[in-house]
This record gives C-alpha cells, structure tokens and sequence, in this order.
C-alpha cells in the first residue's frame, strides 16, 4: 500500500551510503573543537564520491539528530550544533514528558540521587576547592534573605554547586538535567504562588540557609553518609513543600518556555 504524500523512499543502496557519510560526519562532529565547521556539500560529495541525493540525506539525518542547523540559499551551509548539558536536559525532559511521568515520580528521582552526589563531593580528592564555593554560597543567600526571587536562585545554585562537583561526569549530566527539570516545576508553583500574593515565609527562607549549613558541616567533618542524609532530608522537606501545592500525579513539563531557560542555564 502507498501511503498518500508520503515522502519518497530513496533506494535502499543510496540510504545506506547516506548513512555511512552521516556515521563519519557524526564522529567528526562530536570529537571536533567548539566553533568547528562542517564542509560544505561540495566539498563532502568530492571527498566520499557520491551523488549530491547522498550527502543531502546524510545532512537531514544529522539535521534530525539536532547536531546540525542545515540553512538554505545562495548563502547557506551547515552550522554544527554539538550537543551539551543543556541540549541532552532538554531531550531527556521530552522524554521523560512523553513517557507521562508525573511529578511526584520526579521528585522522587531528585530526592533519591542528589544526596549521592554530596557523598561523592566528600569522597572527591578536590573537595577542599568545594567547600569554600558552598560557604560563599550560603553567606550570598543569607544576604538575599529579604529579597525572595534573588533568594531561591541563589540556594539553587547551592544544589547545582554539590552536583557539579561530584566528580563523575555521567552522575554529573544525568542529575543536573533532573534537578534542572524539576527546578522549573518549582518555579512554576513559585509563580502561580505571586500571583495570588502568597510567598515563602522568612522562617521557611532561614530553614533552607540551615540545612545547607548542616550539609556542608558534614562534608567538612569528612562525614560522607551524614552528608548524604542531610541533602536528603533537605530535599525531602522541599518536595513535600511543593507537591502540597500542585497534583503530584500532574505530568512533568519540560517543553515550556521556562524549562527550556532551566536547561540553558546548564550550559
């Protein structure tokens, strides 16, 4: 059966050569330098000798994969797009949000994990370069006490600081999309809580300047478990304050405008 409108199949030898050019175009992308180009087409068809249908297919599968912004014109060419924190937060969001994951499993996932990473920062030989950061941290949001936004982007970072510097580069990627995902659930209740004149109270404010305290006096003692308790209870406290206010069974968004400036922020 032919499917009406569909797109036309291109021959079966013809797709795998448009594979194989994608297959090295891809490694070359991924292990280039930042700011690095790709050929133009030209230049591809001469170097794999194929026909121009070939290297135009390969192109629309790197253009698919998002590593590649493909511009027409007289002008055109191909923009290399290397994936980074932000692109692959932002793909597992959309992931995360087809698959109809709901808040509470979130959370849940955020409360388990974070607090593995404070181990890791105890168990890392460069902890003595973290410690001064979260106690610069934790002075910079006490002085932002009174002034709430500014406040909770500040103990954001506090997070963001343990995570990044877990020393593993996978935990690091995977946690930060999560936390960074579910950060923007939170602002989402912070913003629905302005506009209904609600905010944190100060008592609330000073609770979180405490726990980030208790965490970091554990990492300095060289308690890797007491550490990994307090974030853990810390979060725990935070995501109960949220999920109280929203459906926990609501599905996660990470296609809005605002989930998408979280995931930036990774970069």
């Amino acid at each position: 059966m032919k499917a009406t409108g569909a797109r036309p199949r291109m021959p079966l030898q013809q797709v795998r050569i448009a594979e194989s050019i994608a297959a090295e175009l891809r490694a070359r992308i991924l292990n280039a330098d930042e700011g690095a180009v790709l050929p133009k087409q030209d230049e591809i068809v001469a170097e794999f000798q194929v026909s121009y249908p070939s290297v135009r297919e390969a192109l629309r599968i790197l253009e698919t994969e998002g590593l590649i912004t493909v511009r027409r014109g007289n002008l055109g060419g191909s923009q290399v797009r290397r994936p980074d924190a932000g692109s692959a937060a932002y793909s597992l969001g959309l992931a995360l949000q087809a698959a109809r994951v709901q808040l509470s499993d979130l959370s849940d996932a955020v409360v388990r994990l974070e607090p593995m990473c404070a181990a890791m920062c105890v168990e890392n030989a460069d902890q003595d370069k973290v410690l001064p950061k979260l106690r610069q941290n934790i002075e910079e949001t006490r002085a932002l006490l009174d002034d709430e936004p500014q406040f909770l982007m500040k103990a954001r970072e506090f997070h963001d600081l343990l995570v990044t510097s877990a020393g593993n580069k996978t935990t690091e990627l995977m946690v930060r999309s999560l936390v960074a995902l579910w950060s923007s659930q939170e602002e989402a209740v912070e913003e629905t809580m302005a506009a209904h004149g609600e905010t944190h109270t100060r008592e609330n404010r000073e609770a979180v300047i405490d726990a980030h305290a208790k965490i970091v006096a554990r990492m300095e003692a060289g308690d890797a478990a007491g550490a990994e308790r307090a974030v853990r209870r810390h979060n725990e406290a935070v995501r109960d304050l949220y999920i109280s206010r929203v459906d926990g069974n609501e599905i996660v968004d990470a296609a809005s405008a605002r989930a998408r400036r979280s995931f930036q922020s990774l970069v």
